[in-house]
């Protein structure tokens, strides 16, 4: 599963606007499609090979005893000048895809009978995520 988009307007952008400041104190989302959920506590970004381990781990100790949806996807290139090139001569090429997330935001939902499955699912990829999370109930 590719976590790139297909098309986009622009090849390349610019950084934006600081993370952190962006709707600082609002809670994005409610617990709409699972039975459990992991909502950050911080801003960061996610790259599109964190996602697809997110992905990963929670097809690995689910198997087909739940369903999961992402409500991630990577938006925002970030670019990289090659090694050994000198100051200037214009942007670099695409490097790799982030998406910003902000603080409130709920990450993904996992719909299952099997509740204490799904935490174990979840608290494995807390490992992995570089961002403070926690465990939503509905």
């Amino acid at each position: 599963m590719q976590f790139i988009p297909s098309n986009t307007k622009y090849k390349k952008q610019q950084k934006g606007k600081s993370i952190c400041r962006i709707n600082k104190n609002v809670n994005f989302f409610r617990l709409n499609f699972g039975i459990i959920g992991l909502k950050s506590k911080t801003f960061g970004r996610l790259t599109t090979n964190q996602i697809k381990t997110i992905h990963q781990t929670i097809n690995k100790v689910m198997k087909k005893q739940g369903r999961l949806k992402l409500n991630i996807f990577p938006q925002t290139p970030i670019t990289k000048k090659p090694l050994e090139i000198r100051m200037g001569k214009g942007k670099g090429n695409v490097d790799h895809w982030v998406y910003k997330v902000k603080s409130g935001m709920l990450l993904l939902e996992i719909e299952s009978e099997k509740v204490s499955l799904a935490i174990r699912a979840i608290k494995l990829i807390q490992i992995r995520i570089p961002l403070t999370t926690q465990i939503v109930y509905n």
